[in-house]
């Protein structure tokens, strides 16, 4: 792959916009666009999940000048209006990913973007298994079913740098903070493993408020935490080709 030595990504996560936050959230992404060439939202837009709520995200993120790309989070699926509030998204010009990829022209260069909300189960070593009770396996089946969609969408899709965007995280290292024992619902190492096979160049996720932010997958591509109580700010920005992952 080739280097993009000028392309920047905003990103944050958990932002949990709720009707009484109009216009709030937008005060601070003004001259986003002398900061990054693209905004990535990871999941948790709204507090429960409502149609009103969706609809004052999708008036935060109306006509920003720089492409948005976002994935939803368990709040967002609550009240079970996870299509609509999508729809409401698109309508807005937002890029909006459901298990599969897109790719966005930033300039001169083609970042290709793969992911959806993702889901748990734990990591390895303690982690839940297909086996046993029809629920269990439901539970797992659906973050193996996850998996594998993005491992395809990574495989065919054709750009200078690819990136994943999840609510649930990947690996266990940006959840340090939380109660272990929460650690199943938080993320599941089969999204680590499906990444790693396919190839990215970074994975960004939210959801795990007390979180770190840095991390690596077992294959060595680096993951970032972006939920905003892990940022203490609007968003961070991240520079492919630097190290750290920090422009």
């Amino acid at each position: 792959m080739s280097i993009l030595t000028d392309l920047r990504i905003a990103a944050v996560g958990d932002i949990h916009l709720g009707e009484d936050m109009g216009g709030q959230y937008r005060r601070k992404l003004e001259g986003i666009e002398d900061r990054a060439d693209v905004f990535m939202l990871t999941g948790d837009l709204t507090r429960h999940g409502t149609l009103e709520e969706g609809r004052v995200v999708a008036d935060e993120l109306r006509g920003l000048p720089i492409p948005v790309v976002a994935v939803l989070g368990n709040h967002d699926y609550h009240s079970d209006l996870q299509y609509e509030i999508a729809g409401e998204l698109r309508d807005a010009g937002v890029i909006v990913l459901d298990d599969d990829g897109v790719v966005v022209q930033c300039g001169d260069k083609k970042l290709g973007v793969v992911g959806g909300k993702g889901f748990g189960g734990g990591f390895a070593g303690k982690c839940a298994s297909e086996f046993g009770e029809r629920e269990i396996k439901n539970f797992v089946s659906h973050t193996r079913y996850i998996a594998e969609a993005w491992k395809v969408a990574l495989k065919e899709i054709v750009a200078d740098e690819r990136v994943v965007l999840s609510h649930y995280s990947p690996i266990k290292e940006t959840l340090e903070g939380e109660p272990p024992e929460i650690y199943p619902f938080l993320g599941s190492y089969l999204l680590a493993e499906a990444v790693d096979t396919a190839g990215a160049d970074l994975i960004l996720h939210g959801h795990a408020h007390k979180g770190q932010e840095k991390g690596m997958t077992p294959g060595g591509i680096r993951v970032r935490n972006v939920a905003l109580p892990v940022l203490g700010r609007a968003y961070g920005v991240y520079c492919l080709n630097d190290g750290n992952g920090a422009c």
